[in-house]
């Protein structure tokens, strides 16, 4: 069993595109992880709203570091609503709290972050082929009609969320996009069982590990491409796919079309987008995205101080438990003596969502609240408690247990 800690602080009450190929990607400018015990607090001006750039904490907040007056700056990409900028290339664009509203995010308001510079912006389906090599008795190349004709479809609903989810609340600050709390969110994803394409190809006795590549690349021959593997036991637990629909629709150019390696319960690092290359190999992959980057430290508490670095870290992979407030947001103001109800969304690993405990008085006393609809362990289990604020500044927590 495993709980994290979150608060909202600031809340204040007063009385009263073709999917083949983007001919241009425009922008049109419009207006993490949270480790257990991490959360920031928001201030409230007495009488006014908080600036949206006063707290990146626990209730929302933003993500973006190129708006003007503590508004963030806003991008709209194709197949896209307008979503919080933070870089344009590689594209990172964080979704708006108020996506999390509800049991699905929907695709045009579904986070985007990719590595490298250089991303397809085109995709020729007739041509395009998924190659499986490497520890194979038969090598295979595997058009989309392949994968959707020749094995059985499957689909699960599982949380996508950035490790560096939430990075923006870190003190002191950390290195990478200073993602507030929307590069995460839940969806239903349909393809293949990794395992059956595996299957097909026969894997040879003594392999390791599987690699996995996409059509991504750096814009120079010098930056590593970004590949990721998996145990060989891992990728044959059935529960690792290859998705070519997302939400029942295919999969946005910017969230990976036309394949996305799933990887339910990990963070969205092993999730390759665009993949086109599997590799089954006999001996640890050494690559830099695993060798050198998303990497955290190996010990219980998975921490570390400026003075006492970690001397061992290993490769970042579980989901660990967190909440997230998604209504009332920090800083909002709401009418004294009127009922409100208080809403959010909590996620783990894959054991699942046990309970959710409020607390309205900074943690003094808590109250359970109410899960919504169970769609699977890799899903987060929105959640909701009805409360009646009287006048004053409240600081709300949320604990998740599994």
């Amino acid at each position: 069993m495993k709980r994290d800690g979150m608060d909202n602080d600031g809340l204040e009450t007063v009385d009263g595109v073709h999917r083949r190929g983007f001919l241009k990607m425009a922008m049109a400018l419009g207006g993490g992880l949270v480790w257990p015990g991490l959360a920031s607090a928001a201030d409230v001006a007495s009488g006014g709203l908080v600036p949206p750039d006063a707290g990146a904490g626990a209730g929302g907040g933003v993500g973006g570091v190129g708006g003007v007056g503590g508004v963030p700056e806003m991008a709209k990409f194709p197949e896209k609503t307008d979503l919080i900028l933070l870089t344009d290339r590689p594209p990172q664009l964080e979704t708006p709290i108020k996506y999390f509203r509800e049991d699905l995010t929907p695709n045009d308001a579904f986070f985007v972050r990719w590595h490298l510079g250089t991303i397809p912006t085109s995709v020729d389906t007739n041509a395009f082929r998924l190659s499986v090599e490497g520890q194979v008795e038969e090598a295979l190349s595997l058009s989309l009609e392949d994968l959707k004709k020749k094995f059985e479809p499957v689909s699960m609903v599982a949380v996508l969320q950035c490790s560096g989810n939430s990075r923006s609340s870190f003190e002191p600050r950390v290195m990478g996009g200073q993602w507030g709390n929307g590069a995460v969110g839940n969806a239903k994803w349909t393809g293949v069982r990794l395992k059956d394409v595996l299957a097909r190809a026969k894997v040879k006795a003594g392999a390791l590990e599987v690699v996995f590549n996409g059509l991504d690349n750096g814009v120079v021959p010098t930056v590593p491409d970004f590949m990721k593997s998996l145990k060989v036991d891992h990728a044959n637990d059935g529960e690792v796919m290859i998705a070519y629909a997302m939400n029942d629709q295919p999969l946005p150019m910017l969230n990976g079309f036309p394949l996305r390696l799933i990887v339910p319960g990990w963070y969205a690092t092993y999730w390759v987008k665009a993949l086109n290359e599997i590799r089954v190999i006999s001996a640890e992959f050494k690559g830099f995205w695993m060798s050198k980057a998303y990497r955290v430290v190996n010990n219980p508490e998975c921490q570390e101080t400026p003075t006492d670095l970690a001397k061992e870290t290993v490769p970042v992979s579980t989901m660990t438990v967190r909440s997230l407030f998604v209504r009332p947001e920090a800083g909002e103001k709401l009418k004294a003596g009127a009922a409100c109800e208080i809403e959010g969304v909590a996620m783990d690993g894959g054991k699942g969502i046990a309970k959710v405990e409020v607390s309205t008085d900074g943690g003094k006393t808590w109250a359970e609240a109410k899960l919504g609809k169970d769609l699977g362990k890799y899903s987060w289990r929105r959640f909701k408690l009805a409360w009646t604020p009287a006048a004053g500044k409240f600081k709300l927590m949320a604990r998740a247990t599994n």
